[in-house]
């Protein structure tokens, strides 16, 4: 009897360790790789965007180049300069973070960590992907707002050109 009792242990310990489930296979492991192909896309629209937001700055900085009297277009270009940095600055950190979620991918997928610290750190990077989410919008915004006023000056220089041309052509008459 003490031998069936030793065999009916060894027998349940190694069903217990060979039923044990890969950590890389668990719905929540899966759902966590899921939101990071998400903040990748998400990454990925950002940087696009800021290439835009440096291409709309390059145009901004070539069409004041043909203005006498430019000192406002330079404080539009300085507060614009500010935005594309704070945005770089913003790129930079995102990208880490996806950085740092692919790692915590690896080291739950390879049962380094448990469960639970895995959701624990996925969460915070979670939130901190949403408040970046967030903080892109809010530039988004300001440089499209930044964007409008300078066309709305620029067209403004242009009449101005344009009435004070007419002006000189009626005089010299």
């Amino acid at each position: 009897m003490k031998t069936l009792s030793k065999l009916t242990l060894i027998a349940g310990v190694f069903f217990f360790v060979s039923c044990k489930q890969n950590p890389a296979e668990s719905p929540e492991h899966k759902a966590m790789v899921e939101k990071h192909k998400e903040m990748e896309t998400s990454h990925e629209a950002m940087a696009k965007e800021h290439n835009d937001m440096k291409d709309d700055h390059q145009q901004m900085v070539d069409a004041h180049k043909a203005i006498e009297n430019d000192s406002i277009h330079e404080v539009t270009e300085k507060n614009h300069t500010v935005l594309l940095a704070k945005h770089g600055e913003l790129i930079e950190a995102h990208k880490a973070l996806i950085e740092k979620h692919a790692a915590l991918e690896t080291k739950h997928a390879s049962g380094e960590i448990t469960l639970e610290e895995m959701t624990s750190e996925h969460e915070s990077m979670k939130s901190e992907h949403e408040n970046m989410e967030k903080e892109h919008q809010q530039i988004a915004e300001e440089h499209k707002h930044i964007t409008e006023e300078d066309q709305k000056m620029m067209k403004e220089d242009k009449e101005k050109a344009k009435a004070k041309e007419a002006e000189g052509a009626s005089d010299q008459k």
